[in-house]
């Protein structure tokens, strides 16, 4: 796995140069997180794609200021992918992120092939009590979203690198993230997006629970679904293998 910066995005990479022959997933975060949560999927998906995992504008090393809508962070995707010249890419984003990958699938008809779209809905309506912990108590915050994002029968420290990557994100772009997620509506629009999508859910997940996935799944023309059992939001970090072999399966029956 390489580290790399392209104007100012940086980015975790399983190979480089990208293999122009295969397409490439561009793994996005959620709110308050950075590259470093796609690690088990960059490093154990690169034999069968290409995989690539960028820091949103202003989280983990990447420059620029965080934004409070998800268009301008569907632009900033935009952006990455033509400046790194990634060939075929198919969007996969978490929670926040998958809120910017129904953005892409719907702004940017006929630009991907695929989408997929972990813990995460068409609606993403934030709490008030989650905008008054990160103004008045972050670190407060990070230990609560650390205790709900994950199951209880993980292991703890499976989640250490989830809570370091929000503890060491500023508060007020954690905030905005937050913003952006609260804006998020897309529910009337979700049956125009057409690509093949893979929905995944998590039997444990308390942040974005299961029947936001059946949401998705229902509406989405072209959805396939997959469900992972002991695990909560962070399911790419609690259950890694599971979440690869169904991202795989995906990519196979749909020849990607």
């Amino acid at each position: 796995m390489e580290d790399r910066k392209t104007n100012g995005i940086g980015y975790i990479t399983g190979r480089w140069p990208l293999d122009p022959a295969k397409s490439t997933i561009v793994f996005i975060h959620g709110a308050g997180g950075s590259s470093a949560f796609w690690a088990a999927q960059v490093q154990g998906l690169v034999a069968r794609i290409n995989t690539v995992a960028l820091d949103l504008p202003g989280h983990g090393r990447s420059g620029g200021n965080g934004k409070t809508k998800i268009e301008d962070y569907v632009q900033a995707v935009i952006d990455f992918i033509k400046q790194v010249d990634m060939p075929t890419p198919i969007p996969c984003g978490l929670s926040m992120g998958g809120a910017i990958t129904q953005q892409l699938l719907l702004d940017c008809q006929g630009q991907f092939k695929a989408g997929i779209l972990i813990s995460t809905g068409a609606r993403l309506k934030v709490a008030p009590a989650i905008f008054e912990a990160i103004e008045n108590d972050y670190n407060g915050f990070v230990d609560m979203v650390g205790k709900l994002a994950a199951s209880k029968k993980t292991d703890p420290g499976l989640v250490l690198l989830f809570k370091d990557e929000l503890a060491g994100c500023k508060p007020e772009i954690t905030h905005g993230d937050f913003q952006a997620c609260n804006r998020f509506n897309i529910i009337e629009r979700l049956s125009s997006i057409g690509t093949p999508v893979l929905v995944m859910s998590a039997q444990d997940d308390k942040l974005t629970p299961p029947k936001y996935a059946d949401v998705l799944e229902k509406t989405i023309k072209n959805a396939a679904r997959a469900h992972i059992m002991n695990a909560g939001h962070v399911v790419p970090i609690e259950k890694p293998a599971e979440v690869n072999r169904a991202i795989m399966e995906f990519l196979d029956r749909n020849g990607l």
